[in-house]
């Protein structure tokens, strides 16, 4: 079965799940500017009950360069443009509903929590075959603040005092328990403080707040089974960081060290429950 086009998404905390409007699903791009990955990387595969692509505004996605690192869980590199403000595409490859807990640099999406990829945690639901674009921090049932790619001084994370995963996007994905006499409510929705700069080369990448904008949403019900059925991890970086640490093939420059990451293991293959504004917003 294809994919559809669709208007809805869905949020879940551990009692309520919110519906939020997306943009129509879009072609696929191939981002034109891109690197040959390393030999090392370039068997793996993404698989699982979802796809993950991180996209700009015109639907582009950015360059990836995946490995694998065990049973049911997924990784990446990705290639981040500084400035570059871009969305998560989230496709359902089932045909059962699923609910998405994600991550950017360690915070929940929705709550702005720090995240352990937990059933408890809120996440996004999504209808068989359904594809939805998550383009912000929520930040009310109607609106988001907008990702884009900062330094880590400067994103969101740091704001809050948590560096533990930073520059790591990332999702589990739970499948949803039985339910007996449960109402089919998606009958009207198609399917489907700054750290100290060191150099620009050692500085990590973050995700920022930024703008605010438009992003309905309405409750439904999702009770989550207790374990994942995949979860994927996408380390994004700048370009001389992938070169630098032979992601991609370009001019020798060698390793560096790297602070600890709670959700990318290096050297190994308040505000009515949404996430409030960092403490130095204005």
């Amino acid at each position: 079965m294809g994919f559809h086009h669709i208007k809805t998404a869905a949020i879940f905390s551990s009692l309520l799940v919110s519906q939020v409007a997306c943009a129509t699903d879009q072609p696929r791009w191939t981002d034109t500017h891109h690197s040959t990955p390393a030999p090392s990387y370039s068997s793996y595969r993404e698989q699982g009950p979802i796809s993950i692509d991180v996209v700009d505004d015109n639907g582009r996605s950015f360059a990836k360069y995946p490995h694998r690192d065990g049973y049911r869980v997924y990784r990446a590199f990705l290639e981040a443009k500084k400035g570059q403000r871009y969305k998560l595409r989230v496709r359902n490859r089932t045909g059962k509903r699923i609910a998405v807990v994600i991550a950017v640099d360690g915070r929940n999406i929705i709550s702005g929590k720090k995240s352990h990829l937990r059933n408890t945690e809120r996440m996004y639901v999504l209808a068989p075959y359904q594809t939805g674009f998550y383009s912000g921090w929520r930040t009310g049932q109607n609106k988001v603040n907008r990702f884009y790619f900062t330094s880590a001084g400067s994103s969101y994370a740091a704001a809050w005092g948590d560096r533990s995963a930073m520059g790591v996007i990332a999702a589990a994905v739970y499948a949803e328990q039985p339910r007996y006499n449960t109402p089919n409510y998606l009958n009207k929705t198609a399917p489907a403080p700054r750290a100290k700069r060191r150099s620009v080369m050692a500085e990590e990448a973050g995700t920022g707040y930024g703008r605010e904008e438009y992003s309905a949403s309405v409750r439904v019900n999702f009770l989550p089974r207790a374990t994942p059925s995949g979860k994927y991890f996408y380390k994004y970086e700048w370009r001389e960081t992938l070169c630098e640490r032979r992601i991609i093939h370009c001019d020798p420059y060698g390793y560096r060290q790297n602070p600890a990451n709670r959700f990318w293991p290096y050297g190994k293959n308040g505000n009515g429950g949404y996430a409030p504004p960092p403490p130095s917003y204005r």
